[in-house]
Parts: structure tokens; sequence; C-alpha cells
């Protein structure tokens, strides 16, 4: 009866197991400074002054919701008429692309000025909306007894592009939005967003700017695209990683299945190598 002598290897299966987890484990690590949003102060409470205040204003080729309202509802009609025409219209929504129908309401022209019907021109360009409806209830006060009016912006609009979860274009119902709730709005940011250099894109005043925010830092707080302008458009550019990863997907898969293919082999070896 031959009896084989044990044979002590440097490696075992669980040994192999060990190795390939921590490799996988160090190649897989994210920094939490790479991901996590406005770091800085690590106090449980701080506060500061609120440096930039964006008020929005009126400007040309606006769209405005008018409503009229007084002592008389048959003479507010006149006044809410244009705010019942319907058009086709892009969707807006976050749900994406298709047709949908929007009130068509009161253009701004080109000077800033609305057409209402008996009034004629009136001027608001550049006013806020609560201003525009106190210019517009004063000329309203020759026709109507009382009138109030309700002035809001149909087409405040913000382009949200890359990695988000909810990329679209979204319709603004306040007029007043800021970076991180717009973020929220498309789903946030995937893993594979680059939260260091999101770009701003913002046409005003004749010009177009571009600018970088860092979402992981609180100088966010502090920077002019805090709140975010009519027309913005918002681009989360992908981590290097990603765009490796896309790049390579394909070119990879043969790779990747002939590296299963060699670990599995060399377990079996290894296998079979421990019950010698």
């Amino acid at each position: 009866m031959n009896i084989h002598p044990k044979r002590n290897y440097p490696f075992s299966l669980t040994s192999l197991l060990v190795i390939l987890a921590i490799i996988g484990g160090a190649v897989s690590c994210v920094s939490p400074k790479t991901i996590v949003y406005f770091q800085g102060d690590s106090s449980r409470y701080s506060s500061q002054e609120i440096s930039q205040k964006y008020i929005p204003t009126i400007q040309p080729n606006d769209i405005l919701s008018i409503v009229v309202g007084s002592l008389n509802a048959e003479a507010n009609e006149v006044f809410n008429t244009p705010n019942l025409f319907t058009t086709a219209s892009t969707n807006y929504s976050s749900t994406g692309g298709g047709a949908r129908v929007q009130p068509l309401g009161y253009l701004v022209d080109s000077d800033g000025s609305i057409e209402i019907p008996l009034v004629g021109k009136i001027q608001i360009g550049g006013l806020r909306t609560t201003d525009a409806a106190d210019t517009i209830r004063t000329k309203l006060m020759s026709f109507l007894k009382e009138p109030s009016v309700i002035v809001r912006n149909l087409n405040f609009k913000v382009s949200v592009l890359g990695e988000v979860k909810l990329p679209a274009v979204y319709v603004i119902p306040d007029e007043k939005i800021t970076l991180p709730e717009v973020l929220s709005l498309a789903g946030d940011l995937t893993i594979y967003g680059n939260r260091s250099n999101v770009m701003i894109i913002r046409e005003e005043n004749g010009k177009r700017e571009q600018a970088r925010i860092n979402l992981t830092s609180r100088e966010i707080f502090n920077s002019p695209y805090y709140y975010i302008h009519k027309n913005d458009v918002i681009y989360v550019e992908p981590v290097k990683a990603r765009m490796l990863d896309t790049d390579s997907r394909i070119r990879t898969v043969p790779l990747i299945a002939t590296i299963v293919g060699g670990i599995s082999t060399l377990g079996i070896l290894i296998l079979n190598f421990t019950k010698l």
C-alpha cells in the first residue's frame, strides 16, 4: 500500500479567494471626498449670510399667464381669454418627449411689452412678476372695479443633461430654484457623475457664459450659479472611469470571459492538488 506523503502547497483555494477579494476591493474603492456633497465645516450647526440673491425678472419672449379677477365676472373674461387658448407644445415635463396642451398666455415682445385687450401695450420688461401685476392692475382700474391680477411665467425652463437619472427639460413653476433642487428633480447624479466639475451654460444680456461648479464644496453657496436662471443648461459630465468603461466594454467582454475561465480552471487545479 502506497502512502503519499503530505505535501505543503503555498496556496489553497481559500487563500486564492481571499486574495481576489482584496484586489477587487482595492480596485472598486471610492473615496468619500469624490461623492459627498457640501464638504467643509464639520460642526453640527453653522450659518452664513446669503451672498447671492437671485430675483427673476420678465424678459423678451417670456410667456406669461395673466389672470384677472374683479367684481364683474363677465368683464374678466375679456382679459382672461388669451389664457384659455391652447397650442401644441413640446412636453417639458420630467417624463420626456411628446406633446401636450399648454396655455398660450401673453407673449412678451422684443421691447418688453405685452398687448392686453382694451388696454393696449403695457411695458413690463425687467419687472418682477409681482411688480408687473401691480402695473397691470393700475391700468385695469379704468375698466374694472377693484381688479386683482396674478402673473406667472409659463416658460421658465431648465435643461439637465449628462450623468443624472432623469435628464430632461424642466419647467419651474415658482420661477426660483437652486442648482441642488434642479438636480433633485432630475433624480440626482448617478454614481458615474463628476460632482466636482458640473457645467452650467447661461445666456443672458447678449452673451453666453460657461461655469464649472464643485458640488462637493460648500463654496457652491457663494457662487452666482447657485440660483438657476431661466434657460440655463446643466451638464453633468461622466467621471473618467465611466468613459473608459463605455469605450472598452465591448472589447473587454471576450477578455473577461477568458479571465473567468482561467480562474475557474485554476480553482479546479488547486482543488485537485489539495486532495493529493
